[in-house]
């Protein structure tokens, strides 16, 4: 079997692409008539002449935007509830999106539900695209028959994340702008300027000050150690990422560090508390049991410090124990946070707590980052007239004292 992408006319004039599965190109076309589709373009879908690099990228490997998720699960929301049938329904999407991506997991994911499978079990299929809260609240609407409101649910989260990432990089981007100057500044002056005085300087028996030696030092060990220092840090980097981004206890071991640092941890804290808050909300809400919310938490908090605490609590509670005194006993959630899951337990009104705490963080959020935000900038201002002050100081104390000396001697 392979398979085959296509353009198509149906009987109305409409242009439709998509994929499909054939043992040979005949059998495609076969598969074409028999849908009632008149073929414009049919060819192997691994084949180069199908689009360009670009192309085949977005399709394949690009990661799909927050934004283009969010538009594509409303157009979703909003026809499962008019009760369009779901091959019917990702038909439409896959002829609409304009996302590359989605476009061709519409057709996949349509193809899988006309086969037979379930469409939580076809989205899991791509869950570098639909995460596994995405996967696992489709499943639970599907369980409990209440999938439209489910959607509802999962679509008010997905866009409740992709808002505070977005305050987060916001947040973020003036330091690191700040940051990138700073580090150009440095590499020019040291690299290119500095050297250009420093042959005046010597030239002129100066007993040069500590900055101007320091930055002398620092050209030579930059221009005679410059490549080597860039191999050093493209193989950190590499070495960084490998064990960092990609195996459980390098992440694990960055997430903690991260949640130490000041200013930045108590933000990436406080987004952890609003998305486990919000998610076990929705999860508990829809049917799924406590259990499998917090194995759903393992994968979808964030940070790998804290799933690890879902982990504990979730040995805890299949001892008998409760959600609040597992979720007390470990360092990341805060006694408010605590005490709303212990009355919603007592109360038996679990969901609705965890709704007010979610909310309660979303505020918080907002109000630490602009806290963050205040506290770094003249931090940022500090550090960059330092530096500025620092080479301004180690090109003018030996001209001064050549001036000085130009002055004694006339």
């Amino acid at each position: 079997m392979a398979e085959f992408t296509y353009q198509a006319s149906n009987p109305a004039g409409k242009i439709k692409a998509g994929t499909l599965t054939a043992d040979s190109l005949e059998d495609a076309l076969a598969q074409l008539g028999q849908s009632d589709l008149i073929p414009i373009e049919l060819k192997p879908a691994g084949d180069h002449s199908s689009g360009g690099l670009i192309t085949r990228l977005k399709t394949n490997h690009f990661k799909v935007p927050p934004a283009e998720l969010i538009v594509f699960t409303k157009q979703l929301v909003t026809m499962v509830r008019v009760g369009i049938p779901m091959t019917q329904a990702f038909g439409i999407l896959e002829d609409q999106t304009t996302q590359p991506r989605l476009k061709k997991l519409a057709g996949l994911i349509k193809e899988d539900i006309e086969g037979g499978m379930s469409l939580s079990s076809a989205t899991a299929k791509h869950q570098d695209v639909f995460s596994p809260l995405f996967c696992s609240m489709i499943e639970a609407g599907e369980t409990a028959g209440t999938l439209p409101e489910v959607l509802d649910r999962l679509l008010y989260l997905i866009e409740h994340e992709a808002k505070v990432k977005a305050e987060i990089k916001t947040a973020m981007r003036y330091p690191q702008i700040v940051v990138v100057v700073l580090g150009a500044a440095f590499l020019v002056m040291v690299g290119f300027v500095i050297p250009r005085f420093s042959a005046f300087f010597e030239s002129a028996s100066l007993e040069l000050p500590a900055p101007t030696r320091l930055c002398m030092s620092m050209s030579y060990v930059l221009k005679t150690y410059g490549l080597l220092i860039l191999f050093l840090l493209i193989i950190g980097g590499i070495a960084y990422h490998r064990y960092f981004n990609k195996t459980d206890k390098g992440i694990y071991l960055r997430d903690s560090a991260l949640l130490k640092i000041p200013l930045i941890g108590p933000v990436l804290i406080k987004a952890a508390m609003s998305r486990f808050a919000s998610i076990f909300a929705i999860l508990q809400s829809s049917g799924v049991l406590v259990l499998d919310a917090l194995r759903i938490l393992e994968k979808t908090v964030g940070n790998a410090a804290i799933s690890a605490e879902f982990a504990e609590i979730r040995g805890m509670l299949e001892e008998g124990h409760g959600i609040a005194g597992p979720l007390g006993a470990s360092p990341y959630f805060p006694p408010m946070l605590v005490n709303m899951v212990k009355i919603g337990e007592e109360s038996g009104r679990l969901d609705e707590m965890l709704q007010h705490v979610s909310e309660h963080y979303d505020v918080e959020i907002s109000y630490t980052i602009k806290k963050m935000t205040d506290a770094i900038g003249p931090i940022l201002i500090v550090s960059l007239t330092g530096v500025v002050g620092f080479f301004a100081l180690a090109i003018y104390l030996p001209m001064w004292e050549l001036t000085q000396m130009a002055s004694k001697k006339t």
